[in-house]
């Protein structure tokens, strides 16, 4: 039979523990807001509530090695650098199409491809930036933009290994970019925000490509 003093003890016990849970609950809550707070406010994603605008994205084919321009239409943001986010979201999900001959990752659903090319922050983009090109000091302004393509760590390990594949996804994007918003005419590429050798192993990405004024992609 438990006694009066063994009651009293389980039932303090039992208040001590509740007591540290919420304790440390807290302490986890005040934790998690100082980290955020630390890594400062998040970016509002921009709401796309625009008409559709026709757009051409350059999709590869594997079998010939070439580029086809297919248009589209997308509600595009105003800023260029969301503009260009959803335009490579688009793009991207092109290459998962069950008719694709460039096939990155699985397909993908209809309502899934959809909501990819109106969201801003797509799973193979982390992020794109808009910059004046870099130039050498007292040289005449070079016009246009670079676009800084920072793709995802798993796209770049999912993206099938060789230099036809690889170009042309580089190509692609470059003439997709150009060719709807024809002030940038340089891209360089990232991976998860840090420069690699390669995409998978064998195209280029340390250098800076140019982009061609016809809006197909092109080479320095």
């Amino acid at each position: 039979m438990i006694s009066r003093a063994q009651r009293i003890l389980f039932f303090a016990m039992l208040i001590a523990a509740v007591v540290m849970a919420v304790g440390l609950i807290r302490l986890r809550e005040r934790a998690e807001d100082r980290m955020h707070a630390a890594q400062g406010p998040t970016e509002p994603v921009e709401q796309v509530d625009a008409p559709a605008t026709p757009v051409t994205l350059y999709i590869p084919n594997d079998l010939d090695n070439t580029l086809a321009g297919a248009q589209r239409s997308l509600r595009l943001p105003q800023d260029d650098s969301a503009r260009a986010r959803v335009l490579l979201a688009a793009l991207l999900e092109a290459f998962r199409a069950p008719q694709s001959t460039h096939r990155i990752g699985g397909a993908s659903s209809s309502a899934a491809r959809d909501q990819a090319a109106e969201t801003l922050q797509p799973a193979d983009i982390d992020e794109v930036y808009l910059m004046p090109v870099p130039q050498a000091a007292g040289t005449q302004t070079i016009p246009g933009k670079m676009a800084v393509v920072d793709f995802s760590a798993a796209f770049a390990q999912s993206h099938p290994s060789g230099v036809e594949p690889e170009t042309l996804t580089l190509l692609s994007v470059i003439g997709t970019l150009h060719a709807n918003l024809p002030s940038i005419t340089r891209v360089q590429f990232l991976v998860d925000g840090r420069q690699q050798d390669t995409l998978a192993g064998h195209a280029d990405l340390t250098r800076i490509y140019l982009a061609s004024n016809n809006g197909r992609p092109g080479g320095q």
